[in-house]
This record gives structure tokens, C-alpha cells and sequence, in this order.
């Protein structure tokens, strides 16, 4: 069970408008807003609706911030993620919770984005304040549908995700 207010919006109100430019106003408004999150994250998405076929975001995130390992599979959808600020670690399983990979990117360096498939299971963990990726998916969103999570990964909120993000770090 999530610990996490309901009252608290998990994303920001997409910017108005046929062309938005990306600023530092809009990252520093995201990296706000995830500081004053329960969840320590927030989305400012830039499509206007679930309904959008192609769905872009900042994605605000802060070090103690947990996001479930998930994969996307109904319908089977790849993610690309491109780090403007700040840094993380990101991992993918195996279908038993193990570790395949793990990757370190940090933004402005020689390893800076991820692209990973549908169908894998994935997290990532901010490993500097104020980390800000830009996350393309394709769409429609449905909230039923959009994530698979793994079963084997403790829920937000639940007992065990400092654990479980501890022990991940202490790999990568």
C-alpha cells in the first residue's frame, strides 16, 4: 500500500500551446515540485492527454525516490530516456528479480540516455539531486495497462524499498 497522499498529483499540467520550448524554467519547476513530492518525483509531461500517440515528459526525480521495477507489455511498448540534469543508475531483470544489466548515466557526459525494449523489466535510481530525464514512450496511457509491475520488488510505499534500492546500489 502506498504511503503516498492521493490529494498529491503525480504530474504537473502540460504546457499550453502548438510549440513548447524546453527552458530551464520548465526543468526548475519540475525539480521543484519533486522536491515537495511525497513520492520525491514528478512528471511534467508535454503531450496533452493518455489519448497522445507519442508521450514526452520531464521526469523529476530526487535519490530517495523508489520506482518499482516494471516492464511495458499491453501493449508492448520500448522507452527512451535522456538525462539533462544530474545523474542515475538504471537496471534491468530478469524475469526472477535478478540483475541483468545495470548502466551509470550522467547528463553532459559520453553516457547520457538509455533506450530500453518492451517487455524488459527496469528502475532506475537517481544517484544525484535534481535529476531531470527527458522519457519518450508511445502511447495511449490506460493506468490498468501501462505497467507490468514485477511481483518479486516490494510496491511503493510498501516496507523493503529503501532495502531493496540499498541493495541495488550497493551492485551498480
Amino acid at each position: 500500500m502506498s504511503t503516498v497522499p492521493a490529494s498529491y498529483p503525480r504530474a504537473l499540467k502540460p504546457p499550453t500551446g502548438e510549440l513548447v520550448t524546453l527552458t530551464d524554467n520548465l526543468i526548475d519547476a519540475a525539480i521543484f515540485a519533486s522536491r515537495e513530492s511525497p513520492r520525491k518525483r514528478i512528471i511534467l509531461p508535454f503531450h496533452d492527454g493518455p489519448e497522445n500517440t507519442l508521450h514526452r515528459m520531464l521526469n523529476a526525480v530526487q535519490p530517495s525516490s523508489y520506482i518499482r521495477p516494471h516492464r511495458h507489455l499491453d501493449p508492448p511498448k520500448d522507452e527512451a530516456l535522456v538525462l539533462l540534469r544530474g545523474a542515475l543508475t538504471f537496471y534491468t531483470f530478469h524475469e526472477d528479480g535478478t540483475v541483468n544489466e545495470i548502466s551509470r548515466v550522467k547528463a553532459g557526459t559520453a553516457s547520457f540516455g538509455i533506450d530500453v525494449k518492451a517487455g524488459v523489466f527496469h528502475t532506475f535510481v537517481a544517484t544525484e539531486p535534481d535529476t531531470v530525464v527527458f522519457e519518450v514512450k508511445p502511447g495511449p496511457w490506460s493506468p490498468a495497462t501501462d505497467k507490468d509491475f514485477a511481483t518479486w520488488a516490494p510496491d511503493e510505499g510498501a516496507e523493503g524499498c529503501d532495502e531493496f534500492m540499498d541493495r541495488l546500489l550497493r551492485m551498480g
